[in-house]
C-alpha cells in the first residue's frame, strides 16, 4: 500500500499544486500496467486522458488532499467530471500540458492522420517527463542504498591525464604532461634549469576511468504481470534511473534499451516509460542477438548486457522469420539457440549480467550457465530490490570488466 502523506496547505487549493509534485504523486501510475489488461495485454495500448484523470483522482484521495465538501459532492454526483473536483483535476491535467510534462493526442481510427476529435484522447509523455521520472527513480533508488550520487567507473589501470590522484612517476614518451612542479624542480634546481633533461620531469599518475556501452535487455513477456505481481514496472523504473545516471554522471558512456517477447526490438528511452507487456513468450536469443548488433556499433572500453527477466527462454526466431514457441519446460531447441547467442557474446568480449525475478530450479541452472559462459554475474532478486541491485552492480563492476 502506498505511503499516505497529507499536504494540508493544498486543502481547497488544488489548482496551486505544482506540476512536478503532481508528477511525483502519479509516477507509479504513469509507469505501471494498470492501464492494460493483465490477462490479455495489448502491447500497443495507449493510456487515455480518462486514465490520467483517474490516476490523479486516486493520488489525491490516497493523500487526503481533497476537501471534504468536494469529496461529498463527487460521491453523490452521477459524473465526477462535472463536479468542482472534476474541474480542478482537469485544470491540473491542463497544467501538466502547459508545463511540458505531457502531450495530448487523439487516436485516428480512420487513418487520416489528423489531430481532430474523432478518436479517444490519449497522452504521450514528453522528454521532460522522461527526464523527471528517471531523476526521481534514481534518487529513490540511490537513497535506498544510502548514496546520493555516483562517480565514474573506477578501474585498477592508471593513465596520465584523467584525474590526478595517483602516485608520482618519471615522465615517459607518450604520457600526458600532468607535471608535478615540486618534484620536477627538485630534480633540476641543483644543476640549473638550462641543464634540465627529459629524465628530470616527474608527472602525477591519474586514475583511469573507463567508458562503457550498456544494453538493457527488458523481458516484457506475459509472465511479467501475471500471478498478481507487476514485475515490469520496477524493471522500467530502474531502466529510466540508469539512463538518467549515465546521462548525468557518465557522459562518455552509452545505454540503449531492447524489449524482448515473441521477438525483440530496440525502444528509445522516450518511449520506454509507456511500453506495455506483450506478446506472450520469451525470445531471449532474439534479444541477445539484437543487443550484440547494437554493441558492435559502439567503440567503448567495455561492453555489457544487463538482462532483466523472470522466465525461461520459450521462443525463437527461425531463419525464415517465423516464431517457434514452446512454453513448457526448457525446450532443447530453444535453449541451444539461446546458448549459442551467449557464446557469441563471450567471443565478442561482451559480459552478460542477469537479474532474475524468479527462482525456479530450471531458471537457476540456466542463469548460472549464462553467467559462467560470459564471466558475468547472476542476481536472483525481487521487484522490490532489483533497482538497487542493478545500480550497485553498474557502479562497482567495471574493474572486473576491464581486467
Amino acid at each position: 500500500m502506498a505511503r499516505i502523506t497529507r499536504y494540508s496547505k493544498f486543502e481547497g487549493e488544488l489548482d496551486q499544486l505544482d506540476s512536478s509534485e503532481l508528477m511525483q504523486m502519479i509516477q507509479e501510475a504513469l509507469l505501471g500496467q494498470g492501464m492494460n489488461d493483465p490477462y490479455d495485454p495489448d502491447p500497443n495500448a495507449r493510456p487515455s486522458m480518462d486514465d490520467l484523470f483517474d490516476a490523479i483522482l486516486e493520488a489525491l484521495a490516497e493523500r487526503n488532499m481533497i476537501p471534504e465538501e468536494q469529496l461529498m459532492e463527487a460521491m453523490q454526483s452521477a459524473d465526477i467530471h462535472d463536479t468542482a473536483l472534476g474541474e480542478q483535476i482537469k485544470n491540473l491535467m491542463d497544467k501538466l500540458q502547459q508545463d511540458g510534462f505531457i502531450r495530448k493526442e487523439f487516436d485516428d481510427p480512420d487513418g487520416q492522420g489528423g489531430a481532430g476529435q474523432g478518436g479517444e484522447a490519449t497522452f504521450q509523455l514528453t522528454d521532460k517527463s522522461i527526464d523527471f521520472l528517471g531523476y526521481k527513480s534514481l534518487r529513490d533508488l540511490m537513497g535506498g542504498l544510502g548514496r546520493s550520487s555516483a562517480g565514474a567507473h573506477d578501474t585498477r589501470e592508471y593513465a596520465s591525464g584523467v584525474e590526478m590522484s595517483g602516485e608520482l612517476k618519471n615522465y615517459e614518451f607518450g604520457d600526458t604532461l600532468n607535471l608535478d612542479t615540486t618534484a620536477t624542480l627538485g630534480n633540476v634546481l641543483s644543476k640549473g634549469l638550462e641543464n634540465m633533461e627529459e629524465s628530470d620531469l616527474v608527472i602525477r599518475q591519474a586514475e583511469y576511468n573507463s567508458s562503457a556501452a550498456t544494453i538493457v535487455l527488458l523481458d516484457c513477456s506475459h509472465s511479467m504481470i501475471l500471478y498478481g505481481e507487476d514485475r515490469f514496472t520496477p524493471a522500467k523504473q530502474v531502466a529510466l534511473a540508469l539512463a538518467h545516471l549515465i546521462r548525468t554522471q557518465y557522459p562518455s558512456d552509452t545505454v540503449k534499451f531492447v524489449l524482448f517477447h515473441d521477438s525483440a526490438e530496440e525502444v528509445p528511452v522516450s518511449k520506454l516509460a509507456q511500453a506495455q507487456i506483450g506478446p506472450y513468450h520469451t525470445n531471449t536469443a532474439g534479444g541477445l542477438r539484437l543487443a550484440q548488433q547494437l554493441l558492435k556499433r559502439e567503440n567503448k572500453d567495455m561492453k555489457q548486457i544487463v538482462m532483466i527477466t523472470d522466465g525461461k527462454p520459450s521462443a525463437l526466431t527461425l531463419p525464415d522469420g517465423r516464431i517457434y514457441k514452446n512454453a513448457y519446460g526448457l525446450d532443447p531447441y530453444v535453449l541451444g539457440a539461446t546458448l549459442r547467442e551467449v557464446a557469441a557474446c563471450r567471443r565478442s568480449g561482451i559480459q552478460v549480467n542477469t537479474f532474475m525475478l524468479a527462482r525456479d530450479p530450471e531458471l537457476v541452472g540456466f542463469v548460472r550457465r549464462v553467467s559462467e559462459m560470459t564471466r558475468g554475474k547472476a542476481y536472483f532478486t525481487t521487484p522490490q530490490n532489483i533497482g538497487q541491485y542493478v545500480l550497485m552492480d553498474f557502479v562497482t563492476n567495471k574493474t572486473k570488466l576491464v581486467n
